[in-house]
């Protein structure tokens, strides 16, 4: 009687069974990786409940060896509207981030749409200077600018901060510059077929596809403006009816030195805004700067 052959799979010799499970090394990174997340994120945290466990404390308490407050003391949020003329002070904050921004946009989004979807010479120089004035220190101009500013008796107020946005702001043309080339120049080509101009291409076409990226650029310089010390230092500092909340934090520390509850009070005041504005707007803005410099 012949023998059955056998097929090479059924002589083959069945070797151990594949493991499903993560290999030991591949734990062992995973486990690093999330530990070192983790202790970034103490530490980005940690100074925020710093803050705001401190605001809550008395001021005899503060600053010393006692971490929670013993007990919660909410009235120094209280004293920070009633001793201070904090109303006031985020009126001027708003106003000066408020009308900054939109003057940014104003100006920055056409010139930004001029270097990155139409083609004219010295473009390239054009972009090259923006490049410099955003390396260029504000320091370098401070002094000649002032002058310019007294001149027209625009010191001791905030307007010195805002008008400049009027003529663009280097950041701002530089980040929409480098959305709006992500922006395929077929659709402003069909439209301009279709009888529109450059206005009717930049606010038809162009900014209803580049929300991310002024979005981004809106909050940029909003935040910018809202915690801005300098600009006030240098052109507001003489009169306190034009302090914004930056500068009126700065001050009232230096006044108040040893009450550290209620400074603290007042910078998580300062920052409820800000954190709020984010949190409605951080998809637009991480979409924002997700997209942008996609293209060169």
């Amino acid at each position: 009687m012949t023998a059955v052959s056998q097929s090479p799979l059924a002589r083959a010799p069945r070797g151990p069974a594949p493991r499903t499970g993560r290999p030991r090394g591949r734990s062992l990174v995973w486990i690093a990786e999330h530990a070192a997340l983790v202790a970034l994120g103490v530490l980005t945290v940690a100074p925020i409940v710093f803050v705001i466990l401190t605001s809550l404390m008395s001021s005899n308490q503060a600053l010393t060896a006692s971490i929670v407050p013993r007990p919660f003391d909410f009235s120094n949020y209280a004293r920070v509207f009633t001793e201070l003329p904090l109303t006031q002070w985020f009126g001027n904050s708003s106003m000066y981030a408020v009308l900054a921004t939109a003057f940014m946009l104003i100006s920055s989004v056409p010139a930004a749409y001029a270097l990155a979807q139409i083609k004219f010479r010295g473009a390239n120089l054009i972009f090259t200077v923006i490049i410099v004035a955003m390396l260029l220190p504000p320091q370098v101009t401070a002094v000649p600018v002032y002058v310019m500013w007294s001149h027209l008796h625009l010191t001791g107020t905030l307007w010195p901060l805002i008008l400049p946005n009027l003529l663009g702001d280097a950041f701002s043309i530089f980040l929409l510059r480098q959305f709006f080339m992500t922006i395929p120049k077929e659709y402003g080509d069909a439209a301009r077929m279709d009888g529109c101009s450059e206005w009717g291409v930049l606010w038809r076409v162009v900014v209803p596809m580049a929300r991310p990226g002024i979005a981004s650029a809106a909050i940029f310089m909003f935040f910018h403006s809202w915690n801005d010390y300098y600009g006030p230092l240098l052109y507001a500092s003489e009169n306190q009816a034009a302090w914004p909340v930056a500068y009126g934090l700065a001050t009232f520390r230096g006044q108040h030195g040893t009450d550290w509850s209620m400074t603290m009070a007042m910078t998580v005041v300062v920052m409820v805004p800000v954190v709020i504005i984010f949190f409605f707007a951080q998809k637009a803005f991480v979409e924002g700067i997700a997209l942008t410099g996609v293209k060169g």
